[in-house]
């Protein structure tokens, strides 16, 4: 009862998304996928998803362990910690450790999940700042 539930106000809100989409109003220049059209497919998407909510059978679903409810939790503080630190400490600095940690919290030995996080932070940084001209986050050390 609690998925239909929730799968009826899912479309309510949605229905309310795309009406206030309708209230968009359009500039000059326009994609052919752009901010009028973008809501719209957004909203039939989430309204879609609602009623496979409401009309799929029930079923008694298989809740994980205590300490697959941990490792959930630990992800979620070091992703909000990550968006903290990204400002203040920079791309590649936060990076690394995020990466790092994510990566041994999955399973990979601790020698790899550093080197892993710093291949990603450096890749990601080296392409998007060198390659692509995009600025990141620069933290105290300037990079």
């Amino acid at each position: 009862m609690g998925e239909r539930a929730f799968g009826i106000i899912s479309l309510i809100i949605a229905c309310g998304y795309v009406y206030v989409a309708s209230l968009t109003e359009l500039s000059f220049i326009s994609d052919p996928v752009g901010p009028k059209q973008f809501p719209y497919i957004l909203g039939f998407f989430w309204g879609l998803s609602s009623l496979l909510i409401i009309f799929q059978p029930e079923f008694k679903p298989k809740w994980p362990s205590f300490y697959k409810f941990l490792e959930i939790i630990i992800v979620t503080i070091v992703l909000i910690a990550y968006a903290y630190a990204l400002p203040v400490v920079g791309f590649v600095i936060s990076t690394l450790i995020a990466t790092f940690i994510l990566a041994w919290r999955l399973g990979v030995e601790m020698f790899k999940a550093l080197i892993f996080g710093f291949a990603v932070s450096f890749t990601i940084y080296f392409l998007f700042h060198s390659i692509l001209g995009l600025s990141l986050a620069r933290g105290v050390f300037g990079f």
